[in-house]
């Protein structure tokens, strides 16, 4: 074979590899993403089952929580000194054996330490899946359509987590939205062992910032778990105040050993680009507004309109296809083609659009008629937004950074996540709780006292909306304003606010 020839073959077996690698990516990233959601259905029965009191049961959720958001910024630090493809494996193994364990667990300690597990290995998992794609498709057009198949799983995963959750658990039983993970993950890290072909270079050779380490971790943990406790116990609570001035201090800390340090655990380099600050204030604010309705519009159909769990889960489906829809043909067919600003503030926009329609919520709302194409709208918008913010936020950023600047994506979701639920829960529970006080005097029976109970959950989550909406028209303003990134046609991105430019590295395909 001549060696024209062979250069042929080895770019076009590169080419197809990338593609096959994509498709193990996008299933590990679905796996992690629908883990927020699904265990949330199966919540109430692994209580009863395993006898979890009522105090403990949020602990489910915080400890993947707290493990997932704290340790992001390792996870991803890990990837870019140790190698993206290894870190996925090795993520994607260890997430498997913590599903087993949480699947056969027989006691609330062991399912809570599963949980913890589950989102350590995450936190490994999700940095070296979007670093990897950030450093095998650097083609614009190829990049496109690569973040659009991947923007649409992250935003629209925790949707299927709810329909997958409500399957499993009312026709099997609570124990496999644990199990389910486990052929996910092998199937995922066989694929990823066999097909990626890393970008040779680009490893980071610095020793890990252990002071770095320490600070960053236990200020994310303290934000996140400050959050859930400002959600169960209050605002005021002097435990709550607590964890947020000591978030405050770690994570001051954090940034001041960070800007002396020879090799941080976050270059400074990273989030003080202009572009990707942009995208890390926008995203993690949009998600504060996504996850506060995943909440509210569960209740509203389980309790207000009486659904099933799986009848609930499929109600979210024209959110799923929005999503796809935005991600796929209107995000991954104009990036090219238009600055991602021009994405990004107009999907915004038409999410907080979707959000005002489902302000209008009564008791006996339509679902066609508004709770539909409300939700098509908020997928249409996010699709279209995250899918040019997820390829900004690792664009031009050089290759030994790529781990931790996909970390800092992930973390700006965890952070806005758990923002959002706290925030949002406890502005709905202060309007119902006043607008029950307010008009349950003149309620005469029973029948009449539920009603207004039914009225008061319904005004609650509809005073939130408000406020979700407001909060997505301040991210659409951030990206207006802040992004200023040109149409990634060319390998030169817009770099920092001083208009310095980088050249976006083009890494050479290993075979």
């Amino acid at each position: 074979m001549s060696e024209t020839a062979r250069r042929v073959t080895d770019v076009t077996d590169a080419h197809s590899n990338r593609w096959k690698a994509l498709v193990f990516i996008a299933l590990a990233q679905l796996m992690v993403v629908l883990d927020a959601t699904i265990v949330n259905i199966a919540l109430p029965s692994a209580q009863q089952d395993l006898g979890i009191s009522d105090g403990n049961r949020q602990w489910v959720i915080t400890a993947y929580a707290l493990a997932f958001g704290g340790l992001l910024l390792f996870g991803g630090r890990i990837a870019d000194i140790w190698g993206r493809k290894r870190t996925f494996v090795t993520g994607l193994i260890g997430f498997a054996a913590a599903s087993a364990l949480g699947g056969a667990a027989q006691s609330e300690g062991m399912l809570l330490g599963a949980r913890a597990l589950q989102g350590a290995f995450g936190a490994l998992l999700a940095p070296a899946a979007l670093s990897l794609l950030a450093v095998m498709f650097v083609d614009a057009k190829e990049r496109a359509k690569a973040f659009g198949i991947y923007g649409a799983i992250a935003g629209g995963g925790g949707a299927v987590g709810l329909i997958l959750g409500g399957f499993l658990t009312e026709y099997l039983d609570w124990r496999w939205t644990f199990f389910v993970n486990i052929p996910f993950a092998i199937v995922a890290a066989a694929g990823a062992y066999f097909v990626i072909r890393e970008p040779a270079g680009g490893r980071n050779r610095s020793p890990l910032d252990i002071p770095g380490v320490l600070l960053s971790t236990l200020g994310l943990v303290s934000l996140v778990y400050g959050f859930t406790r400002a959600e169960s116990d209050g605002w005021s609570n002097s435990v709550t105040i607590g964890l947020f001035v000591a978030a405050a201090l770690l994570l001051a800390s954090f940034v001041f050993v960070e800007s002396k340090v020879k090799a941080p655990l976050l270059p400074l380099r990273v989030i003080t680009d202009r572009n990707r600050g942009g995208v890390y204030l926008s995203l993690g604010l949009a998600v504060i507004a996504m996850f506060g309705l995943f909440l509210f519009l569960t209740y509203y159909l389980q309790v207000v309109k009486g659904f099933s769990p799986v009848k609930t889960g499929f109600a979210f489906l024209p959110m799923i296809v929005g999503m796809i829809t935005g991600s796929t043909q209107i995000g991954a067919r104009l990036m090219t083609r238009v600055p991602p600003r021009l994405l990004m503030g107009p999907g915004f926009l038409t999410a907080a659009l979707g959000m005002l329609l489902l302000t209008q919520m009564e008791i006996g709302s339509s679902y066609a008629g508004l709770l539909l194409p409300a939700q098509l709208l908020l997928g249409l918008g996010m699709g279209t937004a995250f899918m040019p913010a997820m390829s900004l936020a690792t664009q031009g950023v050089e290759a030994r950074d790529a781990g931790v600047a996909s970390a800092m994506v992930n973390t700006s979701q965890q952070v806005g996540g758990a923002i959002g639920t706290a925030l949002l829960n406890t502005i709905a529970a202060s309007a119902t709780t006043s607008y029950i006080k307010d008009h349950i005097a003149s309620a005469g029976s029973k029948p009449q006292a539920q009603l207004v109970q039914l009225e008061g959950m319904v005004h609650g989550y509809t005073s939130a909306i408000w406020f979700a909406v407001g909060i997505l028209v301040v991210s659409a303003a951030i990206a207006f304003t802040l992004v200023n990134a040109g149409r990634p046609g060319s390998t030169v991105v817009s770099g920092s606010g001083a208009g310095a430019e980088d050249e976006m590295p083009v890494p050479v395909i290993a075979h």
